[in-house]
């Protein structure tokens, strides 16, 4: 359960009645973002109140009536989508810092410079980012935000989101430990055992995944691993 403290109100209004609960931030976030989210352990109480600062409770009997259930969880869920979110000032800039972060790395991993073929740092992003005064909402999902960003970071930043495929030759001692890996970072288009047994595929991937996908290759094969940008 989170602390009330540390909880926010999820408000919203209909048929001339206010419904509130008090819920872990984090997992307000979550919600919006679309994820499926359980709160029956994220509110800070179990309980619906017109109000929330003054301790007014709402009866079952209305709850049900509102959302044809009584399960707490379901209900707060219902608020937390269709009605929005009151936060202090502390708690806003600690969410839309969480929020950032999450949009960096969304950028990091699927962009790259055009002019070099090359990804972005996330510190470049971040500090781009400073630089063009980017509003972040924290409430609002990570995929409905990256575009307006990359939108103001172009004047600034070379940028653009793209995918790249590389081609891969593994020695076949290499293969069962490297294959894992390979699928975790992208798509595989292609594969085929070569002649002298080694294992050769292309690979589709994020453009900003290169530096781990090369950095994972060496460390599992100790540089026995052959990479080509495929064109």
């Amino acid at each position: 359960m989170v602390k009330v403290d540390d909880a926010v109100i999820a408000r919203w209004e209909t048929g001339g009645s206010r419904f509130e609960v008090l819920v872990d931030p984090e997992a307000v976030q979550a919600i919006k973002d679309g994820k499926t989210v359980d709160l029956s352990d994220k509110l800070a109480l179990e309980q619906v109140f017109k109000d929330a600062r003054k301790g007014d409770k709402i009866s079952e009997e209305h709850l049900e009536k509102t959302f044809h259930t009584r399960d707490l969880a379901e209900i707060a869920r219902q608020i937390v989508l269709k009605g929005e979110v009151q936060v202090t000032t502390e708690q806003r800039h600690k969410l839309q810092a969480a929020k950032q972060r999450q949009i960096v790395a969304t950028i990091a991993r699927n962009a790259m410079n055009p002019q070099t073929g090359a990804p972005h740092p996330p510190q470049r992003i971040e500090a781009a980012m400073t630089e063009a005064k980017v509003h972040v909402d924290p409430f609002r999902p990570v995929d409905a935000q990256v575009q307006e960003v990359l939108a103001k970071l172009r004047p600034i930043l070379p940028i653009r989101l793209d995918v790249v495929k590389v081609r891969v030759r593994l020695p076949a001692q290499h293969y069962p430990r490297v294959i894992g890996d390979l699928k975790g970072l992208g798509r595989i288009l292609d594969e085929q055992w070569a002649g002298d047994g080694s294992w050769v595929g292309v690979l589709e991937i994020p453009a900003g995944v290169q530096t781990e996908l090369y950095e994972k290759l060496n460390a599992r094969t100790r540089g026995a691993a052959e990479t080509a940008l495929v064109k």
